[in-house]
């Protein structure tokens, strides 16, 4: 029977209750950097009754009577400028630096290849964002998804500016996407390809010298040289003017190997008639979710990366779940998912919308 867990934690410590290479795929979109505060942190010490204005450019995210609503904020950093509180959050899209983000998700990625299957795959979605403001000493997030820029508000007394970005200057793109993909790539594991997303439906933005972005990448990494891919799956149609080729009926050079330690007797065909391999760049629009998640993936991008590197009846892993998408999809696909969230109001969400779940309730929220 198909089912769905979702684990309410820290993604560190909800990967912790997982045992050792029992996931087939992982499919996730980790927070943003810069984007959006997610409301999960907390403030020790100070005093009480100082309202702790959160990071100046983000947008904080609350979820009332089952509807999402945002708002922009001032900024104190990791203490409060007003009382000295001490702000806690374990969320991941607030780091001081792109550096700081980086190690958190290698740190994370290093903790998914132990539950990760020997031949299992990783589709990781990120979006980018600019440097901006006239010293170069604030980092803006872009909600590349919806194409509007975040954190236009001025700035006030009481603000302060975020550290530079080494080596960043004004209108620079800060290039996180490949940042974290090298330092996978450096951490061990296998690079294979990078997927562009294409938006045909993207936001205007208000910029006049560049053109507007409407696209972000997928990049799909995995754990060993060889591991289970699926060609024949996600294959397209034949474009009009294109011959096939003919098949001699071999398998694919990973294809019996890998399918036989998956237990689909002898793996992919790799058969060129079913239509022609799928091309590395998806134009999928965007498909909001108004319940509560401002920027959740469009079924149709988990969808391909699922029936891709998830062999029927498998596991897929998505440890930065938001209001469940990923789950749902890969349910809908004849696979089981797990899901870890930070917030329990999102998990809330994610329960909704994918039926009866195991619910493990994991740390503190509050610490």
């Amino acid at each position: 029977m198909i089912g769905v867990r979702l684990i309410v934690a820290d993604v560190l410590d909800g990967l912790a209750e997982l045992a050792d290479e029992s996931v087939h795929c992982v499919v996730t979109s980790p927070p943003y950097w810069g984007l959006r505060d997610y409301g999960t942190g907390s403030w020790a010490g100070g005093e009480d009754g100082c309202d702790h204005s959160v990071p100046y450019g983000s947008t904080t995210s609350t979820l009332e009577g089952g509807k999402a609503t945002q708002e922009s904020s001032r900024f104190y950093r990791d203490r409060c400028g007003r009382c000295g509180a001490r702000r806690v959050d374990r969320q991941f899209g607030m780091e001081a630096t792109p550096e700081e983000y980086v190690d958190r998700l290698v740190d994370v990625f290093r903790a998914v290849r132990r539950v990760l299957r020997r031949d299992g795959t990783v589709w990781l979605n990120l979006g980018d964002c600019y440097a901006t403001g006239s010293s170069g000493q604030r980092v803006v997030g872009m909600n590349e998804r919806l194409g509007r820029p975040v954190g236009a508000a001025k700035q006030g007394r009481g603000d302060r500016r975020r550290p530079a970005v080494a080596g960043m200057k004004p209108k620079d793109v800060v290039g996180i996407p490949w940042r974290v993909a090298f330092a996978l790539q450096d951490d061990g594991w296998f690079l294979r390809a990078e997927i562009v997303w294409s938006k045909p439906n993207a936001m205007p933005e208000s910029v006049r010298d560049r053109p507007t972005k409407s696209h972000e990448q997928v990049f799909l990494l995995a754990r060993s040289r060889r591991y289970f891919y699926d060609p024949d799956a996600v294959r397209e149609p034949f474009s009009d003017r294109s011959t096939p080729r003919p098949w001699n009926g071999n398998l694919t050079p990973y294809g019996e190997e890998v399918g036989k330690a998956a237990g689909l007797g002898g793996g992919s065909r790799g058969d060129p008639d079913l239509g022609r391999n799928m091309r590395s760049v998806w134009s999928v629009p965007t498909q909001p979710y108004p319940e509560a998640h401002f920027a959740p993936f469009p079924e149709e991008l988990p969808r391909r990366c699922i029936l891709a590197g998830c062999p029927p009846g498998g596991t897929v892993l998505d440890p930065f779940l938001g209001s469940g998408t990923t789950a749902k999809v890969a349910r809908d696909l004849g696979r089981d998912a797990i899901g870890i969230e930070l917030n329990p109001g999102y998990a809330r969400l994610a329960e909704e919308r994918n039926g009866q779940l195991t619910i493990y309730e994991g740390m503190a929220l509050s610490s």
